[in-house]
């Protein structure tokens, strides 16, 4: 019965016409912006204040992180953590493991250098010295395994942490850090962390411009292999006295992870002369040498929406695909033997092949659920760092209608960015009646400006507020200025 009330109550609000806002109406007319090109839908309780395109697909940005980590929080629940194993199929006799050392991800968004490290130490710890076999890479928790090869760069700035594509073993989320420092003749650069055979060669060209606008002559870093030897070569200008630090997607992940694991493993006194593979983890691995879990999921939302990380969306979104809530260990294989999701005509359907299409069944078949007609929603990522995903008003509203009664909603809310405050919204409607009220999850890209969330009234009562620009004068701070005065306005209201 609840589903059937809520599917009415959307119809109706998809139904229902309250233009936009005077000063709303007023920015979008000045700056050239249509209203179609606006798609809004502001909620308070059963009532629309504002309905303007609410059943017309638009492009969310990354609004579309709040549909990720509501249904992740509610499929795979707040215990849920991912892991990261190192595993063997040999015995340790001697300070010598006789086998393969195999490292399998588990969609830890955590796993950094700093955790690995600890891992091999903990195998220092149990004796071993030597490791007389080959280290495995095992990806395969997702499906195909490296969902970054031969994808071309989303924009000109592949090297950049929003734009890393991550696997299951996703170590340091791929990044390296520069320092890089000039004087008046001269730029030195330093890597970390250390690498084996991994090198930074600078062929920067020193300028007289400003150190706070060093980004201006900033280009995509060279990858070069020589032998055995890798070589990351700094391209463009550079400020002469000038110091800063980068952090750069620039090496291929085998290449991270083995001349990492080479490098700590030597520096922590051990020996290692066998090769580094990409395969699944053989059945018989089955001792356990050491782990690490991740935060628990409602941490990572949190770092998730108030910053708006997509690698860490992404992964989220995986896991829905891959993994599922286990009390006792946090996450473990999703059952794909399990009966299959029913669609809606009745029938039942395979598990699709690729996780990302699992993933897309997750989010349907919750939505649905919730008696949400999850009619044209186009999902690629999860992220919202994409060309082509899609969302309605009206299913963002109903979304954000069923997380207030989840058992989790407190953990989703408290993800949310806080206007005035913090995340994306710290710099934003600090002057506002909003401030300190609002929390509401941001988006935006090339044409793109977004906002989707929860603005108390003047009297206190929570409104939820959808707001979606998609025109090619969204940019340069007008979709942001519209968006933004529909928050001011709904918080105003008696």
């Amino acid at each position: 019965m609840r589903r059937l009330l809520l599917a009415t109550l959307l119809a109706a609000f998809g139904a229902a016409h309250a233009a936009l806002p005077e000063p709303v109406a007023r920015l979008a007319a000045a700056n050239g912006i249509p209203e179609d090109a606006i798609g809004a839908l502001v909620l308070r309780g059963d009532q629309a204040l504002v309905s303007d395109m609410p059943d017309q697909p638009f492009a969310p940005a990354s609004t579309m992180k709040v549909v990720t980590t509501i249904v992740g929080l509610e499929e795979l629940g707040p215990v849920f953590k991912g892991r990261t194993e190192l595993r063997s199929n040999g015995e340790i006799v001697n300070g010598v493991l006789h086998g393969d050392l195999v490292l399998r991800g588990g969609a830890d968004g955590d796993f950094t250098v700093d955790a690995f490290t600890h891992m091999l130490e903990k195998l220092r710890s149990q004796g071993i010295r030597r490791i007389d076999g080959n280290l495995v890479l095992d990806r395969t928790l997702w499906q195909p395994s490296r969902l970054d090869v031969g994808v071309p760069p989303f924009d000109e700035s592949p090297e950049a942490y929003y734009n890393v594509i991550p696997d299951a073993l996703w170590l340091n989320m791929n990044m390296l850090t520069l320092d890089i420092a000039s004087d008046a003749r001269s730029v030195r650069v330093s890597l970390l962390p250390e690498m084996d055979k991994v090198s930074v060669k600078s062929e920067l060209v020193l300028t007289d411009g400003e150190c706070a606008r060093w980004e201006d002559g900033w280009k995509v870093p060279e990858y070069v292999r020589n032998g055995s030897r890798l070589t990351i070569v700094l391209k463009g200008t550079y400020p002469r006295n000038c110091a800063k630090t980068n952090v750069v997607n620039v090496l291929d992940r085998h290449d991270f992870t083995e001349r990492f694991f080479r490098a700590t493993w030597v520096r922590l006194g051990g020996k290692f002369s066998g090769s580094v593979l990409e395969a699944e983890a053989p059945v018989n691995a089955v001792r356990l040498l050491a782990e690490h879990t991740s935060r628990s999921l409602p941490e990572i939302i949190r770092d998730t929406n108030k910053p708006s990380d997509n690698g860490l969306a992404r992964t989220i979104f995986l896991s829905l695909g891959s993994l599922q809530a286990d009390p006792k260990l946090g996450s473990r294989p999703l059952d794909l033997a399990a009966p299959a999701a029913a669609t809606p005509g009745g029938g039942d359907i395979a598990p699709p092949a690729s996780t990302l299409a699992r993933s897309e069944l997750v989010v349907r078949n919750w939505l649905r659920k919730q008696g949400i007609d999850d009619t044209g929603l186009v999902l690629e990522n999860g992220s919202g760092l994409s060309r082509i995903e899609r969302i309605r008003p009206v299913q963002m509203a109903g979304l954000l209608r069923a997380a207030q009664k989840s058992l989790w909603a407190p953990e989703f809310i408290a993800s949310l960015p806080i206007a005035g405050v913090d995340g994306t919204m710290k710099r934003r409607l600090k002057e506002s009646t909003a401030a300190q009220r609002a929390r509401v999850k941001t988006g935006t890209l090339r044409d793109v400006v977004a906002i989707a969330g929860y603005v108390p009234d003047a009297d206190g009562q929570p409104c939820i507020v959808v707001a979606m620009v998609n025109h090619e004068r969204a940019g340069n701070g007008i979709g942001r200025s519209i968006v933004d005065a529909l928050i001011d306005w709904t918080a105003q209201q008696h």
